[in-house]
């Protein structure tokens, strides 16, 4: 009954900083760390197994070719991909497509994503949602800079849940640290940038056109309404299950035992103990593949688990 340790794949970006290292310890390749790719089998960073008998292979390679750890999926691609980003500046604006859309023009999935805080610095902020009521005004707002009065700006705090979905002008803001959930994909359009230059001098890409195709018009909040299940003294908060993926939050307090049905990706944010006698500390991120029907976890820890 295999649980998989995955190693991280690191990405450098203009935004990051060292909060990955500084919070959960990790040995860092660059100065501005943006993003751990933690649980990740996407062709642009896949993570390799780090024990038992599939130790050394990627995650991607392993899905390809031992489908029946993954309850036999039908997907030709590992379906999730989760991550946890360091604003340690403000992201660009931005938006993702849909299944259709990106399938056709971008040969990937679509992104429908959603956020656990871990940290927020005070008066931190997220962009989430537009104002815009029709695709010409959309068009007009944008070319018009007029940034101020097309953007929705919102404050949040650690242990806030923020779903976004795919054709969701969004952004995260400078003083955030959070777990992403999202569908395996890396296609982002990047509708504005605050006018930020790379490390050449050169404007970054932006991505109008698309941007303003994949837009949902008129914006619509989409907040889940967490359902909270208490086990003894553990908790258990579910966020979100809709076609794209369930997460939870799992609160442990003492001891917490579960069955399961289907493989699980599974991410301790605090906390230590273990599960099926494996040790597991802050930071750890691993699988509990198909074959993993009983989860019995002890100890005192906090964990972001999805499935699809």
């Amino acid at each position: 009954m295999d649980i998989l340790f995955l190693e991280p794949v690191f990405k450098e970006r203009i935004w990051g900083g060292q909060k990955l290292h500084a919070r959960f310890g990790y040995d860092l390749p660059y100065e501005k760390t943006g993003e751990c790719w933690a649980i990740s089998a996407h062709p642009n960073g896949s993570s390799i197994i780090k024990n038992g008998r599939f130790k050394g292979r990627t995650l991607q390679d392993l899905y390809e070719k031992d489908r029946e750890l993954f309850n036999h999926l039908p997907s030709p691609r590992f379906p999730l991909l989760t991550k946890i980003l360091d604003a340690n500046d403000d992201l660009s604006v931005q938006v993702h497509p849909s299944d259709d859309y990106a399938l056709t023009y971008e040969k990937d999935l679509g992104k429908t994503e959603c956020w656990v805080v871990l940290e927020a610095e005070p008066g931190a902020k997220i962009i989430y949602g537009h104002n815009a009521s029709s695709k010409e005004e959309l068009k007009n707002m944008i070319d018009n800079h007029r940034w101020k009065d097309l953007l929705i700006e919102k404050e949040v705090k650690a242990g806030d849940f923020i779903y976004v979905p795919s054709g969701t002008i969004h952004a995260l803001g400078q003083g955030l640290l959070i777990l992403e959930t999202q569908q395996s994909s890396d296609t982002t359009y990047r509708v504005y940038d605050y006018d930020r230059k790379d490390d050449k001098g050169k404007p970054r890409d932006l991505h109008i056109k698309q941007s303003i195709e994949v837009t949902n018009v008129p914006h619509q909040d989409i907040t889940p309404q967490p359902k909270i299940l208490r086990v003894k003294e553990s908790m258990i908060t579910r966020y979100v299950s809709n076609t794209f993926f369930t997460v939870e939050r799992w609160s442990v307090k003492n001891a917490l035992s579960l069955k399961s049905n289907h493989f699980k990706l599974i991410s301790v944010i605090d906390g230590s103990g273990t599960l099926n006698d494996e040790p597991l500390k802050k930071g750890d991120h691993l699988i509990t593949t198909g074959e993993v029907y009983d989860i019995h976890l002890k100890g005192t820890m906090e964990l972001i688990v999805s499935w699809t």
